[in-house]
């Protein structure tokens, strides 16, 4: 594999979400790993690339009541969905989120807004490209799930249209 491509995976890996990502190619396998290595599934033989976690010193009580707070975002976007009814706006892709086109610019949509078949909606960044997600059905904005900046897995709800 391409050492520079190698370079752009890791790179992608250790500016998102994902946790693990696995590549089959002609010339092998790469699997690269954010966090404690996982024993090997395939019997193939598999390059693994750990990328360490970004460690900050914090104060007792905020280290314990983090993974309180880590898990109570993922179920409240999952929640949120479940109330309102509507067609859901899912990621079609691993990236960053952003609302608008330009840090200062006024965002795509709001709560409440109207949108046809094309608008734009956001903007997802995946390996420095950025890439419009646009509206596959007319209606009315009634929620949006994800902040600005905030980093978005394949198939997560993004927004909901009514």
């Amino acid at each position: 594999m391409d050492l520079r491509k190698l370079k752009t995976l890791i790179d992608l890996v250790s500016e998102s979400n994902v946790h693990e990502l696995e590549i089959t190619e002609a010339e092998g396998t790469v699997r690269i790993v954010k966090g404690p290595i996982a024993a090997p599934v395939a019997a193939a033989p598999v390059q693994t690339i750990q990328i360490p976690q970004q460690m900050y010193a914090a104060a007792p009580g905020v280290v314990a009541a983090a993974p309180a707070a880590a898990a109570a975002p993922a179920a409240a976007p999952a929640a949120a969905a479940a109330e309102v009814s509507g067609t859901p706006v899912k990621s079609p892709m691993v990236g960053t989120f952003y609302r608008s086109s330009s840090p200062g610019a006024k965002p795509f949509v709001d709560v409440g807004s109207v949108v046809n078949v094309g608008d734009t909606l956001c903007i997802i960044e995946a390996m420095k490209i950025l890439n419009e997600i646009e509206a596959e059905t007319a209606g009315t904005v009634k929620q949006i799930l994800c902040d600005n900046g905030q980093g978005v897995e394949y198939g997560q709800v993004l927004f909901v249209i009514e």
